[in-house]
């Protein structure tokens, strides 16, 4: 089995096909709606990054990251985060989905970020966390934009916020992301990475 990264947009396409049938498996479009295998599935401004488990040509798993500047307690900070995390249907439970995500934790490192932070279903915490995250106690991410927000805090929502600390300058500030609202705002078309 090999990892695999590619711009989302220079993903090649029998793989991007893959990925697509894996996302429609996880979270099914209304019949008749779901996007051709080749559209975009975030905005091109997040620098969309795809990393795919292929295992003989086949994609095991796959998850992309996503990256803006962010200000946070007035200092700025190169942050990434994930989305799409997914595992083909009839491998899940063999471990694809935690190397992938470990391997993605240590990709955001390598390329510089400064910090990771993204929100998950509170029942995968203990998955994530097993891949090297780490709760971000108390912590909300707020999507959308600034003027039309998504909290992660919403009504209906059970979210963590999960994170890593990778340069000098995120691990010293770790305390002031603590229980804090960190304005995200990846956007309409990615509300909440």
């Amino acid at each position: 089995m090999e990892i695999l990264s590619f711009p989302e947009e220079a993903t090649p396409p029998g793989l991007r096909a893959q990925v697509r049938e894996i996302q429609e498996q996880a979270w099914p479009s209304p019949p008749g709606e779901a996007a051709p295998p080749d559209a975009p599935v975030h905005d091109p401004a997040l620098r969309p990054l795809s990393m795919l488990l292929v295992d003989g040509g086949t994609v095991m798993a796959a998850l992309d990251v996503l990256s803006k500047e962010i200000v946070h307690a007035g200092a700025r900070y190169a942050a990434g985060g994930l989305s799409t995390v997914v595992a083909r249907r009839e491998a899940r439970g063999r471990g694809h989905g935690r190397r992938l995500v470990a391997a993605a934790r240590e990709s955001m490192r390598g390329r510089g970020l400064d910090l990771g932070l993204f929100t998950c279903d509170r029942p995968l915490r203990s998955f994530y966390e097993g891949a090297g995250w780490q709760l971000l106690p108390g912590a909300v991410l707020i999507g959308g934009t600034p003027e039309d927000p998504f909290p992660s805090d919403r009504p209906g929502f059970d979210k963590v916020t999960m994170a890593g600390f990778f340069s000098p300058a995120a691990r010293r500030a770790e305390p002031l992301f603590h229980g804090s609202r960190i304005a995200l705002h990846p956007g309409e078309t990615d509300r909440l990475w």
